[in-house]
């Protein structure tokens, strides 16, 4: 499989593929393709897995889009401006994204739900509670809203993120839930209840345009109906 990245700042991910080589994504992913694209709609692992898609903000069937009687073509475009970027997936290279990160994979490319260890903190930790694990082997395309800063980690290094903006990490990466401490701070501060903290070692990738926030941002200049 070749691909390209196109576009900006709405970008999109054109893949071409050779006779029976199959994509998955989720449903709505697809852009356009190429005739001889057949798709089929799955569970993809059966029905635990398929809850734990749900359970992870994916819907819970994904679409095999396979290349028949020759190469073929097809592209999935973002729906939100920001990056698509390119993960090769594989043993030791395994990554977390946000909820609703995934945008499409190869076929052996495995999607399941990511925890926390502190269930507790995690329940009241919005976004950063629910992630996507991306495993198995093979090219995983992902959306981040806006642009992407990308930092290392040492081992025990940690980053403190405001939640909605950690797009995705290197699954080496541990991460944690922590409330924002003093009263003056949470009431007068403007920010959250809660931030991400993430320790190394790994990779990590920060978005500056959490859909969520933008979305909080027009909320006051929509019109509330009657």
């Amino acid at each position: 499989m070749q691909y390209k990245i196109e576009g900006t700042p709405l970008p999109v991910a054109i893949c071409q593929l050779e006779a029976g080589e199959t994509m998955i994504t989720e449903r709505g992913s697809m852009s356009w393709m190429s005739p001889n694209m057949k798709m089929e709609t799955t569970s993809n692992g059966g029905l635990g897995k398929a809850l734990g898609r749900m359970f992870s903000g994916e819907a819970m069937f994904q679409n095999r889009y396979t290349a028949q009687g020759g190469p073929g073509m097809i592209a999935f475009a973002s729906s939100f401006p920001g990056n698509i970027r390119v993960f090769e997936i594989g043993p030791g290279r395994e990554m977390v994204v946000q909820k609703s990160g995934f945008l499409a994979s190869e076929s052996t490319v495995e999607l399941s739900v990511f925890f926390q260890k502190k269930l507790g903190a995690g329940f009241f930790g919005g976004e950063g509670f629910i992630l996507q694990r991306l495993s198995g082997r093979g090219v995983a395309f992902a959306e981040f809203d806006g642009h992407v800063v990308e930092y290392d980690l040492a081992p025990g290094e940690s980053m403190i993120i405001d939640t909605g903006y950690l797009a995705a990490m290197e699954a080496t990466c541990t991460m944690d839930i922590q409330k924002v401490s003093g009263v003056k701070n949470i009431v007068f501060g403007g920010e959250g209840l809660f931030n991400t903290i993430v320790t190394g070692p790994g990779r990590i990738y920060l978005q500056t345009m959490p859909i969520s926030n933008v979305a909080g941002a027009i909320r006051p200049f929509i019109p509330s109906g009657n």
